[in-house]
């Protein structure tokens, strides 16, 4: 297609369903918008959109170059990300990701890096999904545990996160503390919703006690960690998280096979960039003061 200017204009018309949808996401005047549309219809020689009192919709012609635009202005972003991040200076943005269970710790230390930093934009991503470095989605990857990477990453090894045992008062008034590590079959646990988690503290309880006795599961870490402080049973938490909650008491102090293994994971053609170096030596340096560490 000669003119991606048009193309690019019909998927935002198609986004957004109006011209004047369209005109304010691009900053050109709704006069631009039309007239790209005509030019493309004409050029193509069918209609890509059926017009009518509420604005605009894609026919069935449209769709289908509208899922081209869409694959091809995401390859352009990704580009975009690789090519800004490649600066000798520390500006622009940086894109981490994580799981959001991470958040807690992160977020203390990309707002500190970004006051450090007034020329960045800090993006934040969590949740199940593996962003893609290799396609620029994300600058610096944190993730856990051992898994195969691409063979373009290089990662690195962050301080371990120690994990113990903890239960809160209100569950230890309303049925007391194990009296040791056989007696946990006695009591209750709040744990993740897959019996099968490869975490290893995880792997540990599925040995321990009873499935029966995970009275509370849960996908989520932030709502297994509300749960623990709440009552609801014991559970795995890290002496991070134990050190903000004084109603959490320890019932087993950390293992070194209950540890979280952070890995830093980042693509070969932005590791030795300005504004990444800079982040990894910024984290190293904070996760040295975590807790157990």
């Amino acid at each position: 297609m000669d003119n991606w200017d048009e193309i690019r204009t019909a998927y935002h018309v198609a986004q957004r369903g109006t011209v004047s949808g369209a005109a304010d996401t691009l900053g050109v005047h709704h006069a631009t918008v039309i007239r790209h549309i005509d030019a493309l219809e004409a050029r193509l020689g069918v209609k890509l959109f059926q017009r009518h009192a509420r604005g605009y919709t894609a026919t069935e012609a449209g769709e289908d170059l509208m899922r081209v635009a869409q694959a091809t202005d995401d390859q352009l972003s990704q580009l975009e990300g690789r090519i800004k991040g490649r600066g000798n200076d520390v500006s622009g943005e940086l894109v981490v990701t994580s799981l959001g269970g991470f958040s807690r710790f992160l977020t203390p230390i990309l707002t500190d890096f970004q006051l450090e930093h007034p020329d960045l934009t800090v993006r934040f991503l969590t949740g199940d999904r593996v962003f893609r470095l290799e396609y620029g989605e994300a600058h610096v990857a944190i993730r856990a545990g051992s898994s195969p990477e691409q063979p373009d990453n290089v990662e690195q090894v962050l301080s371990p996160m120690k994990v113990a045992l903890y239960a809160s008062r209100s569950y230890i008034e309303r049925h007391g503390k194990p009296d040791s590590e056989a007696d946990l079959v006695n009591h209750r646990f709040v744990a993740h919703d897959n019996a099968d988690s490869r975490a290893p503290f995880y792997g540990w309880l599925k040995d321990a006690v009873p499935r029966e006795n995970v009275v509370f599961r849960s996908t989520s870490d932030r709502a297994i960690n509300s749960a623990i402080r709440r009552g609801a049973g014991l559970g795995f938490v890290t002496l991070h998280y134990a050190r903000e909650y004084p109603e959490l008491e320890m019932i087993l102090p950390p293992r070194e096979e209950w540890s979280v293994h952070l890995r830093l994971v980042t693509h070969v053609d932005l590791h030795r960039t300005t504004k990444v170096q800079a982040f990894l030596k910024f984290l190293k340096e904070r996760a040295k003061l975590w807790p157990g560490t």
